[in-house]
C-alpha cells in the first residue's frame, strides 16, 4: 500500500470522493476554514498520471451556504455529476438544501441547483441503469430515512421511508444482480447497518453490523466480495479498508490506512489490480487529503 498527501492547502480539507472520468482520475472534496463553517466550497482536483500528481482545476462556490459533502456520480449521457448539501446562511425556510451541478469537462460547472425537499440530505446518488437513486435523512429529524429518485431530468422525487429508529444517516446504495441493492448505513451512537431490497425497493431487510461507522462507501471486488472504506472508531479512530459479510453483517477490517482524529470519508476506484482511494485525516498535522493505492493481492484472500 502507498499513500500520500495530496492536498493541504486550505484550512480544513475533507470529505472526498474519487472518479475516473475521461482517461484522467477527479477527486473531489469541501475545503474551509473549520469542520463546520460557513464557507465551505467543492474544490476538485485532476490527475491525468494514474494518481502520480494532481492539478487543482475548479471550485464549486456558494455565497449563500456551506457546500458540504460532494460526491461524483456518472449522468447516462455521460457527464459528471456532483451532489451534496448547501448549510444555508438564510435558515428562515430550513438550513439544509441538498443540490447537484453538472460538467462535460470537469473544469465548468453549472450552477448547484436544488433536489429533493428542504432539509432532507440526499447523500450519496447511485445509478441503476438510467434512474437515480439516493438515499436522505432528514437534518431535524435524524431517524427518518427517506429513498428518493430520478430520471434523467435529475428531479429527485421521494418513494418512501425505509427506515425509522436511532440516529440513521450517511450511506451508500450498492446495486447488484437482478435490480438488487445494499445499503450501507451509519447510525450514531450504535452499529452501523446493512440494509437489502429488491426492485421496487419498498420492502428492506436490516443487518445491524459488528461495529460503528462513519462515512461509508464501499464497491465490489472481481471476486464478488465487497470491500468498504469507512471511519472506525474502535480502539482508536481511524480509515479502515473492510471485509463486510452480507449475510451476517460481521465487518473485518482488512487494512488500515495512513489516518487518524478527524478522518475518513472515502472515495474509492478500482482500477486493473489496483484498488485507489482519496480520503482526508488529520494525522499529521491539519487535516488534508491523501491518496492510496492498494493492490488486490494485499488484501486477504477470498
Amino acid at each position: 500500500m502507498h499513500s500520500r498527501c495530496i492536498w493541504q492547502q486550505g484550512e480544513h480539507n475533507a470529505f472526498t470522493d474519487l472518479i475516473a472520468w475521461q482517461g484522467a482520475l477527479w477527486c473531489v472534496f469541501r475545503e474551509a476554514a473549520d469542520h463546520v463553517s460557513g464557507d465551505g466550497m467543492c474544490r476538485l482536483l485532476r490527475s491525468q498520471d494514474q494518481g502520480a500528481s494532481w492539478q487543482a482545476v475548479a471550485c464549486i462556490v456558494d455565497p449563500q451556504a456551506d457546500l458540504r459533502d460532494p460526491k461524483f456520480s456518472l449522468h447516462p449521457d455521460g457527464r459528471l455529476l456532483i451532489n451534496g448539501v448547501a448549510a444555508l446562511h438564510d435558515k428562515s425556510a430550513g438550513s439544509h438544501q441538498s443540490f447537484i451541478c453538472a460538467s462535460s469537462d470537469g473544469i465548468n460547472w453549472s450552477a448547484p441547483q436544488p433536489i429533493g425537499d428542504i432539509n432532507y440530505w440526499l447523500w450519496r446518488i447511485s445509478w441503476q441503469q438510467d434512474t437515480a437513486y439516493a438515499l436522505a435523512y432528514h437534518v431535524k429529524r435524524p431517524t427518518l430515512s427517506r429513498l428518493y429518485s430520478a430520471d434523467a431530468t435529475l428531479k429527485f422525487t421521494p418513494l418512501q421511508d425505509i427506515y425509522q429508529g436511532s440516529y440513521a444517516n450517511e450511506n451508500h446504495l450498492l446495486f447488484l444482480e437482478a435490480n438488487d441493492v445494499i445499503c450501507l448505513l451509519r447510525r450514531d451512537p450504535e452499529p452501523g447497518l446493512l440494509g437489502r431490497s429488491s426492485a421496487p425497493y419498498s420492502d428492506w431487510q436490516w443487518t445491524t453490523l459488528s461495529a460503528r461507522i462513519g462515512g461509508p462507501t464501499w464497491l465490489k471486488l472481481p471476486d464478488q466480495r465487497v470491500v468498504a472504506c469507512v471511519r472506525l472508531y474502535d480502539d482508536r479512530v481511524r480509515t479502515g479498508l473492510c471485509g463486510i459479510n452480507l449475510l451476517s453483517g460481521e465487518l473485518t477490517e482488512w487494512l488500515t490506512l495512513p489516518s487518524g482524529g478527524d478522518c475518513s470519508y472515502a472515495g474509492m476506484v478500482l482500477q486493473d489490480d489496483k484498488l485507489l482511494i482519496s480520503y482526508y485525516s488529520s494525522h499529521e498535522s491539519k487535516t488534508a487529503i491523501y491518496f492510496a493505492a492498494v493492490a488486490l493481492s494485499e488484501l486477504p484472500a477470498a
